[in-house]
């Protein structure tokens, strides 16, 4: 079994197939790059998506990748920037390849300038010039959420990580700060008179 990292559940399905196994680990510290903005806004979860879009709408220019954690909430995400008027697509562990490739192919040549999507599916992505990483939902280990924040910020240039978080994972991003060696700023969300001043 060789896997990226080994969550709990991960481990569990190791013990309960394989016998007398004998665990090589190779040890890494997870450091953010300090080109990395590193941001959270609070919300509910009703709020999210708002202030996805106000996030999106405030950015000088917003070339970027929304991870979630579930299949369904991909699609919701997806389907709700779609409606709004955003140029999005997504990719999820059900899609089938050739759709996969056809959507990051139109990704990378940024004819879409949203990707949102699972880790799994997302793996193997490599875009250098990506402005943004949003967090729609925090990963359950500290180490996926330092991986997803790296994809930004490459080659020299500079990024933004934001995580949209409910009040009650503000421990979960003191243990992200503790072990991947990065604070976190925490911003309000930006209104509606701010996007249409930085529009204007």
């Amino acid at each position: 079994l060789f896997s990226a990292t080994i969550p709990p559940k991960i481990k569990a399905l190791s013990k309960k197939y394989m016998k007398n196994q004998i665990i090589i680990e190779v040890k890494k510290k997870f450091e953010s790059k300090a080109n990395i903005t590193q941001l959270f806004y609070p919300a509910t979860r009703f709020q999210k998506m708002d202030i996805l879009s106000n996030i999106i709408d405030s950015s000088d220019f917003f070339y970027g990748v929304v991870f979630c954690m579930t299949k369904k909430d991909v699609e919701e995400v997806t389907q709700n920037l779609k409606n709004n008027g955003y140029s999005a697509n997504c990719i999820h562990g059900d899609i089938q390849q050739s759709k996969r490739e056809k959507v990051l192919k139109s990704f990378k040549d940024q004819k879409i300038t949203i990707l949102v999507a699972t880790d799994v599916a997302a793996r193997g992505l490599d875009v250098t010039d990506l402005t943004h990483i949003i967090n729609y939902n925090l990963p359950d280990e500290p180490e996926v959420y330092i991986h997803r924040s790296g994809r930004t910020g490459r080659a020299g240039k500079t990024g933004i990580s934001i995580a949209i978080i409910h009040t009650r994972e503000m421990g979960r991003i003191k243990e992200i700060e503790r072990k991947g060696s990065i604070s976190f700023k925490c911003e309000s969300v930006p209104n509606g008179i701010d996007i249409c001043q930085k529009r204007l």
